[in-house]
């Protein structure tokens, strides 16, 4: 029905950037939330960002806040991570999320494959 597919994860140095993409496709009729959740080895997975695409609202995780930034570009149902100053706690598996309606199945949660993210110290 919908694929999330993400591209952008690797290895960086503290102190580094990247930038994660998500690419939605499919039955979409909108896309109402978009996230990243993460998932370090031997820790609970966390909500990293979300955005609310009608208000344009973003949450954060305190311990990214001021690093990273969740966008979105609603027409092409893409959204991104932007990550800066990286630490090598924020090494996990980092994937996208993301609340979708469509005429067929009303809404649902959808999620990625999962890309890993490692930071160097």
């Amino acid at each position: 029905q919908v694929q999330l597919v993400e591209s952008g994860g690797g290895l960086v140095q503290a102190g580094g950037s990247l930038r994660l993409s998500c690419a939605a496709s499919g039955a979409i009729r909108i896309i109402n939330t978009m996230a990243w959740y993460r998932h370090a080895p031997g820790e609970q997975r966390e909500m990293v960002a979300s955005l609310i695409t009608n208000s344009g609202r973003t949450t954060y995780l305190d311990s990214v806040k001021g690093r990273f930034t969740i966008s979105s570009d609603v027409p092409k149902n893409t959204f991104t991570l932007q990550m800066n100053k990286l630490k090598p706690e924020d090494t996990a598996i980092y994937t996208c999320q993301a609340n979708v309606y469509g005429f067929a199945y009303g809404s649902r949660d959808f999620w990625g494959q999962g890309t890993q993210v490692t930071v160097s110290s």
